[in-house]
């Protein structure tokens, strides 16, 4: 068989050979990812902060002394962390999946889909870039809730391990969001009747084991309940549920999704059919 690449004449351009990830292809679509963001971050990183000081203001502020410690913490210093988890799960999901609804609807989706990224690094731009705005919200949350709550940190491993492993795997889910969706409608819709909804009954206001059978059971299959209470057992040192098994939850669903992400972009489905 006639190798092609010899046969091609050498005045004309040579396609580039990458041994490997091209990590500069990787780290170009990682920057345009957090440019865009950074670029309304009054948008994208301002207001979730607002919208979580409103939230500590309702239940801590205006409830000051109705509410009871649980598990001898404060309420306060109970639901920041919830609140937190909460930011970097919404931003995370909310980067990714936007940017790739716009892209498709616009028509701008060529501008990554014609250098030379194979699927892995399509995944892993746009996972990190949306990672990075979940860290980034959660940091500029914690440290706004500070006035309102005292938070110690009682173990910085776990703290980090969830924050971190919470932006992955939401920014995954939004990669498959954005994908899917053809329409805004359809993407508000993900976030609005499966996102919401469980990042809400995840336990981030009330202690899951003070519920009614069968909803106490219920709670501890949804993810969302590990990410919050395992990074909420890193500032008061507690956990409702086993921190051995959301950590595994955690990490074979972000695995789950990175294959996910990597099939669905090797496929070019709703990209370049």
């Amino acid at each position: 068989m006639t190798d092609l690449a010899s046969t091609r004449p050498s005045g004309l351009p040579q396609p580039r050979r990458y041994d490997g990830i091209n990590w500069v292809g990787v780290q170009t679509l990682y920057l345009r990812e957090v440019r865009r963001f950074w670029k309304v971050g009054a948008q994208t990183v301002a207001a979730p902060v607002v919208t979580t000081l409103l939230y500590m203001l309702v239940f801590v502020v205006a409830l000051q002394g109705a509410r009871p410690p649980l598990h001898g913490t404060p309420f306060a210093e109970f639901v920041a962390p919830g609140l937190i988890m909460m930011a970097i799960l919404n931003n995370a999901f909310a980067n990714s999946s936007s940017s790739l609804i716009q892209a498709k609807i616009m028509g701008t989706s060529t501008d990554f889909l014609t250098p030379p990224l194979s699927p892995l690094e399509l995944t892993l731009g746009f996972t990190l870039g949306a990672a990075t705005r979940g860290v980034a919200v959660g940091l500029v949350t914690a440290i706004c809730v500070l006035p309102f709550a005292r938070m110690g940190v009682a173990n910085l491993g776990l703290i980090l391990f969830y924050g971190l492993i919470a932006s992955l795997l939401m920014g995954m889910i939004g990669v498959m969001a954005g994908l899917w969706a053809e329409k805004f409608d359809q993407l508000a819709a993900v976030q609005n009747f499966v996102v919401l909804p469980m990042t809400f009954l995840s336990g981030a206001f009330y202690l899951v084991d003070n519920l009614p059978e069968p909803f106490s059971t219920l709670s501890r299959f949804n993810p969302f309940f590990y990410l919050i209470d395992g990074f909420r057992a890193g500032f008061i040192g507690h956990a409702e549920g086993s921190v051995v098994i959301g950590m595994a939850m955690s990490l074979g669903l972000t695995l789950i999704m990175g294959w996910a992400c990597w099939a669905v972009f090797r496929s070019g489905w709703r990209l370049k059919s």
